[in-house]
């Protein structure tokens, strides 16, 4: 098993590890805040969330077996060389954990809030059907000659798939609506903090071990930062300069008008009050 070859690059990598744990589990918050504030869901894909669903349970069933299974280590040192880290680290796992587990909650919201007239697409409900059991298919197909690194490299690559697919229902209703009302800033701004540190991260790897291995190794988490980065940007894009929230300007106070019946006692009153001249 290969070794840190520098302290600073090591400290480095777990910084940015654990700093983009932070921003990429926090980015989830803002969302289930502004649905509970709201009491609705209106302007959040369900589609969006659903393919969430399955992309972080995927990727949790990856790093989790690449970072514990002993079995699946050793494949992958048969395959990339015993010289080569493990390129998962603790805060991978902890973060698919609490992503599975944020996407759950607002699944659950989705279902106990104001919905409008949304609703799941039968197209996203295909495609989440479609990937477990293909899903299921390699499973088999694994289990006779246990290739385990083969079959939990298809769930990143199902993971990978997801995270293209699951951004553009979200894209699509913001162009549509013409407007990201519904849809947490907090989100994409903090998704995007962490693609930068986890992308980061992979590099200090590859720097300390002067090999690039680890970007073929774990393939799928240096595409998921470059993928999340990138829909982010047109996120922050269509927030910020194509549909901009715009506050209703307050109305001015309508004109009184003066009613001539509304005069007559004015009227009444001047000329009871003025003399009166005898002859």
């Amino acid at each position: 098993m290969a070794s840190w070859n520098s302290i600073q690059l090591e400290i480095t990598y777990r910084v940015l590890g654990w700093m983009g744990f932070a921003c990429w589990s926090v980015g989830g918050y803002p969302q289930v805040i502004l649905n509970f504030r709201r009491k609705s869901v209106v302007g959040l894909s369900f589609d969006f969330v659903l393919l969430s669903l399955t992309k972080q349970s995927s990727y949790l069933i990856y790093n989790a077996s690449l970072y514990f299974s002993s079995s699946v280590q050793k494949q992958y040192w048969e395959k990339y060389g015993y010289g080569q880290m493990i390129p998962v680290a603790v805060n991978d796992v902890a973060f698919s954990a609490h992503a599975v587990l944020m996407t759950a909650i607002i699944l659950f919201q989705i279902a106990i809030y104001d919905r409008g007239t949304q609703k799941v697409s039968k197209i996203a409900i295909g495609i989440v059907v479609a990937v477990w059991l293909g899903a299921a298919v390699c499973f088999f197909v694994a289990l006779p000659t246990h290739s385990w690194l083969w079959l939990i490299n298809v769930f990143n690559s199902i993971q990978v798939f997801m995270t293209v697919v699951k951004y553009t229902p979200q894209a699509f209703m913001n162009f549509m609506r013409k407007s990201t009302d519904g849809f947490s800033i907090g989100f994409y701004l903090l998704d995007f903090s962490g693609g930068v540190t986890n992308y980061a991260q992979m590099a200090v790897l590859s720097i300390d071990q002067d090999s690039w291995v680890n970007f073929f190794g774990n393939m799928g988490k240096v595409l998921l930062s470059l993928i999340s980065i990138s829909f982010d940007i047109l996120f922050m894009c269509q927030r910020f300069l194509l549909y901009p929230s715009k506050k209703a300007p307050i109305p001015p106070p309508p004109p009184q008008i003066i009613s001539k019946k509304s005069l007559e006692p004015l009227l009444q009153s001047s000329s009871s009050a003025s003399p009166t001249h005898t002859v």
